[in-house]
């Protein structure tokens, strides 16, 4: 399939939080309290929340801008594509990029919402949470119709009231809660527990996929403080892994056979081996484990519950068949360091070369449609949906690389992962 015919939903980009985002959405009686941003002495744009500042990582928003400018320093709305934290502009860098629709995560609140969280006061914390689903359903997705996968953050600290927020939210359209990886991590019960079991009965009754984000349980894969940060680039969809294993072993989907998840940022290649090291070990151990998937085998399982994204991954393309064709999905991952945006399409065919036009369907949009109960084309013809067809849209709107650097930082080259994970909020 060339680049120009294909029709292309990510299932992970990011939304950089534009500062009056509360303004519309928080109660009265919460307004000096909710979070706000504020300009450093340095020129930075950060957030304030509960006493804590949580900085925009530039590294997380470096689409459009050069690769040496590239790194971990604070960054400023000045210094970043308009399209970060502007759905105007957002739609027409999608535009611009062949993208017909897009699933944003949470950026400063981290992926799972943990910094909400992590607030002594639940009832602000709730007002908050709540502001910002709202925002982000009503706003950053109901402004374009059809553009937009609206996804909601979880409440993490109580199970019942993360179970009432679903339903809220699925009510308003939206089919998608961001969770983390390991909710261990954070202070909570674990994927094993039956503490979750009200949120895992909403997802279900409601048709909502839990979407989990690498980095979301709030520990990078650090083999030790003074590796070099490419061994955590590299080992990052470690802990999707680790987060698929505790799934599937879990209670959970066997007790709930219609719960499904997403594996968000965390590749394909390897999920081959994943599945025929799941299926050994059950055939070598389930007798004395005790595990019992029904007289189905785990990876048959794991076909039911999980989608698997990817970027860019030769291998797992190749692979397709022995992950499951029903279960791989494309993603951008707009505007992060590892994102081909605006040249995605080009990227995307080159991989899929050879790979027949219903199974490139399935992966660059129909898989999505089907899991996020999503339909673009309620809002606009197949025909005008595709990379060619957007990008007429978007002529003479301009996706050059260039400098953002204002040289507030002097930039130095080689980070250790110890400086990383501690400006690390996701």
């Amino acid at each position: 399939m060339d680049a120009e015919d294909m029709i292309m939903i990510s299932v992970d980009d990011h939304v950089v939080e534009p500062p009056g985002l509360f303004e519309a959405h928080i109660p009265d009686r919460y307004r000096d309290q909710a979070p706000r941003v504020r300009t450093t002495k340095d020129g930075s744009d950060v957030w304030t929340f509960n006493g804590q500042t949580i900085p925009n990582i530039g590294l997380n928003a470096v689409a459009g801008r050069p690769k040496e400018e590239y790194g971990i320093e604070p960054t400023a709305f000045d210094e970043i594509r308009p399209g970060t934290y502007d759905i105007a502009e957002r739609v027409k860098d999608m535009n611009a990029g062949g993208i017909l629709a897009s699933m944003n995560f949470p950026s400063f609140p981290g992926f799972s919402g943990r910094v909400f969280s992590a607030a002594d006061d639940k009832d602000l914390a709730l007002a908050v949470l709540r502001a910002y689903n709202d925002w982000h359903i009503d706003e950053w997705a109901g402004t374009y119709p059809g553009r937009i996968i609206p996804m909601a953050l979880p409440v993490l600290w109580d199970a019942e009231e993360c179970a009432r927020e679903v339903r809220r939210v699925a009510a308003k359209g939206c089919h998608s809660i961001t969770f983390t990886e390991n909710p261990a991590t954070l202070g909570y019960p674990s994927f094993h527990s039956e503490y979750w079991d009200p949120l895992w009965r909403a997802v279900c009754d409601e048709d909502v996929v839990v979407s989990i984000h690498l980095g979301s349980s709030g520990q990078l894969s650090v083999t030790a403080p003074d590796a070099p940060i490419d061994v955590m680039i590299t080992l990052q969809p470690m802990n999707i892994c680790q987060a698929a294993a505790d799934l599937l072993w879990s209670r959970v989907i066997k007790k709930y056979p219609g719960i499904r998840f997403a594996l968000s940022e965390g590749g394909t290649g390897w999920i081959p081996y994943f599945l025929d090291r799941v299926d050994r070990t059950y055939d070598m151990h389930h007798l004395w484990t005790g595990q019992d998937f029904g007289g189905k085998l785990p990876s048959e399982v794991f076909r039911e519950h999980f989608l698997t994204c990817f970027i860019s991954d030769p291998v797992g393309v190749q692979l397709r068949n022995m992950i499951g064709i029903d279960n791989i999905a494309w993603e951008c991952d707009y505007p992060h360091s590892d994102s081909s945006w605006p040249n995605a399409p080009e990227e995307l065919a080159e991989v899929t070369e050879g790979v027949p036009d219903d199974d490139v369907n399935k992966i660059t949009h129909e898989n999505a449609m089907r899991w996020y109960s999503f339909d673009p084309f309620a809002h606009r013809s197949r025909a005008d949906a595709t990379v060619g067809a957007l990008r007429s849209e978007a002529a003479g709107h301009d996706v050059s690389i260039r400098s953002y650097d204002k040289g507030r930082f002097d930039k130095r080259v080689g980070i250790e992962m110890g400086e990383l994970a501690r400006n690390a909020t996701a």
